[in-house]
């Protein structure tokens, strides 16, 4: 679920068919993570637009591929493998920003940004130090999103004679040894934040009454800590309890019958996929019009259908005009008011960081070498 380190594969793909005479058509080079671009939506934006543009994407493993790429392309501002539209994961925008790897987009230019509900619209807008700001620009277009779940095996649960709604269940005496959290300080400190009523986003951890006492107990329920290697232990019963991205869990249930998901209803962590233009790129009028067609609102059922993972302007539609797949999964689309009790990671800052780090280390009693654990 470590949507900061994701593990996939690698592949390149063209979305369109380079039959000879192709030459003179327009060309989009987008950068994506891999499955980020469902094939059936790349070829109707090719359809749909005449001259029939070239869809070029080519699929990394991991969004720190990605950011590397940026990061290349700005020592090496002529390379030939530049991107005119890179997919960025939220956490490593701020860094983009900060970097300068990425350059502001014009909201102007898309028919469609008011159908993004409000709340996505502040999220992409920055300063130039990548902190949110009502005044800054806007950075990025959001793309898809999805959240931090609980999965759980109903075989196991139905001997219980109860399944779980938040994370306040996670502390059962029956789960002890039972449970896989993601290996995050910023995703098990923030649930149990969650759970004392509190935000993701929390700072000065030392003044919320009882948290170390609470993530003490809760360690103590936990059979692995992993963010990408949780699967497995959860499908074959070693484990009976699962804290995971949706993004790797809804495709799960198409085969495992006996794995149910569920969103805390006192909230949880929400994370969104962004495309972003290399600063490097001159701008392209196709990396536009591919940003307002994911945006338009017949698009968005299809993109969260198909990609697993959920367009933002569905949760500004009407029900009605929403397909019943959609509808009836809470997870793509969450009550209304679990989602506005959920959270977006916001940056921290270095203080707050080593708050996080050092609480993780404590519980734990391990020496953190990836620093991005406490993020």
């Amino acid at each position: 679920m470590k949507r900061r380190s994701l593990l996939l594969g690698a592949a390149t793909l063209t979305l369109s068919q380079l039959a000879a005479g192709c030459d003179s058509k327009p060309i989009l080079k987008i950068r994506s993570l891999k499955n980020g671009i469902p094939a059936q939506l790349a070829s109707k934006f090719s359809r749909e637009l005449q001259p029939s543009p070239i869809l070029q994407v080519t699929q990394e493993a991991q969004f720190k591929e990605l950011f590397a790429l940026l990061q290349q392309w700005k020592r090496m501002p002529a390379a030939k493998n530049q991107a005119d539209l890179v997919m960025l994961g939220d956490y490593w925008l701020t860094l983009a920003i900060r970097q300068k790897l990425i350059k502001p987009i014009d909201p102007a230019k898309f028919d469609n940004w008011s159908q993004l509900p409000e709340r996505w619209q502040k999220f992409v807008r920055r300063n130039d130090d990548g902190k949110l700001d009502a005044k800054g620009q806007v950075w990025a277009a959001p793309y898809r999103w999805g959240s931090t779940v609980i999965a759980y095996r109903t075989d196991k649960f139905k001997a219980l004679g109860w399944t779980p709604t938040d994370w306040s269940d996670l502390w059962k005496p029956e789960l002890r040894d039972r449970i896989s959290l993601p290996d995050s300080a910023r995703e098990v400190i923030g649930l149990t934040l969650k759970k004392l009523g509190k935000s993701y986003n929390t700072q000065q951890l030392d003044r919320v009454p009882n948290l170390k006492k609470e993530l003490t107990n809760l360690h103590a329920q936990v059979k692995l800590y992993s963010s990408d290697a949780y699967l497995q232990p959860l499908v074959l019963g070693d484990t009976w309890l699962a804290v995971g991205s949706s993004g790797d869990l809804l495709p799960l249930l198409q085969t495992q019958k006996d794995i149910a998901l569920v969103i805390p209803v006192s909230g949880t962590a929400l994370w969104t996929d962004l495309w972003v233009e290399p600063a490097s790129t001159k701008a392209v009028s196709l990396a536009s019009k591919w940003i307002d067609f994911c945006l338009q609102p017949q698009i968005a059922p299809q993109l969260s259908l198909l990609a697993k993972a959920s367009s933002p302007i569905i949760t500004g539609m009407k029900p009605e005009d929403l397909p019943a797949d959609i509808r009836a999964n809470p997870v793509l689309l969450p009550p209304a008011k679990i989602l506005a009790a959920s959270d977006f990671l916001l940056p921290l800052g270095e203080a707050g960081i080593q708050q996080y780090r050092s609480l993780w280390q404590e519980i734990r009693q391990v020496v953190i070498s990836n620093p991005l654990a406490s993020e």
